[in-house]
């Protein structure tokens, strides 16, 4: 991303109220205001290897030791309990609720868009809210975190969680490393009928959500800190901001600031 700040709030305010067809895909930047840490960043998973994402997140070695995944998983779920909707998760909500928004489509795993109170949620890379046995093939859908929390911290259970039915190890509904993401033909379709996308709090680093920005030419507006692998064009504007900083600006316009 160039250090350009070339689209001001009210100009984004301004796009955001004549579009009858918005679509917003968000990254791991929309959560960190909530101290949900990104993956990449200064301060992210693959940085400072608390944990391995080698492990954490690969299936071939979630079959052979579940437990790399489980300590990871409890920590995390430790944030999401704590943490809650960011300004910018609610402002989404917000033009949800008002009919600007068509829906949202996220690479994260967290959730917080559905707390925040928005529906139309295409999770590219699955959530804790379900989950499979791989011992009988039962389904576990809209997992609560009392349930994870039983599931995980019972020092009387195993450290992972296992099926009521049948004792086998529940995977979530997360995508790992080599597996294929959610939804993605219909998060195309969605970006390719929108009238404007914004892209919130992604670096478009990881494929194929990094591709979908491509399948519209209708005015894109990029928020990110930090660098984004995404070429210029004379549709799409860059903004190098904080996210909830920008996002309050533009709802304020909107008069969305409470």
């Amino acid at each position: 991303m160039n250090n350009r700040y070339d689209l001001d709030p009210a100009q984004c305010a301004g796009l955001i109220k004549l579009s009858r067809a918005l679509v917003v895909l968000t990254g791991a930047g929309v959560s960190t205001a909530a101290g949900i840490p990104d993956f990449r960043g200064p301060r992210g998973l693959y940085v400072t290897r608390r944990y391995d994402p080698e492990k954490v997140f690969d299936s071939g070695w979630f079959f052979r030791d579940p437990r790399f995944f489980y300590e990871f998983s409890r920590d995390f779920i430790d944030l999401m309990i704590r943490s809650g909707p960011t300004f910018t998760h609610r402002f989404l909500a917000a033009l949800e609720r008002q009919g600007h928004l068509k829906g949202v489509i996220t690479q994260n795993i967290d959730s917080l868009h559905q707390v925040a109170g928005s529906p139309k949620v295409l999770e590219l890379h699955g959530s804790y809210r379900s989950a499979t046995c791989h011992g009988c093939g039962k389904h576990f859908a809209d997992l609560t975190y009392a349930w994870w929390d039983a599931a995980m911290r019972d020092s009387s259970r195993s450290p992972v969680a296992l099926c009521p039915a049948c004792g086998g190890v529940l995977k979530p509904d997360i995508v790992f490393f080599g597996e294929p993401v959610h939804a993605i033909a219909e998060a195309q379709k969605m970006v390719s009928e929108c009238d404007l996308l914004l892209v919130l709090g992604s670096s478009l680093q990881v494929t194929p959500a990094s591709l979908l920005p491509h399948f519209t030419t209708q005015t894109t507006i990029v928020v990110n800190k930090g660098n984004v692998i995404l070429a210029p064009a004379p549709y799409r504007h860059f903004v190098e901001e904080q996210l909830d900083f920008f996002a309050s600006k533009v709802a304020g316009c909107l008069g969305l600031d409470d």
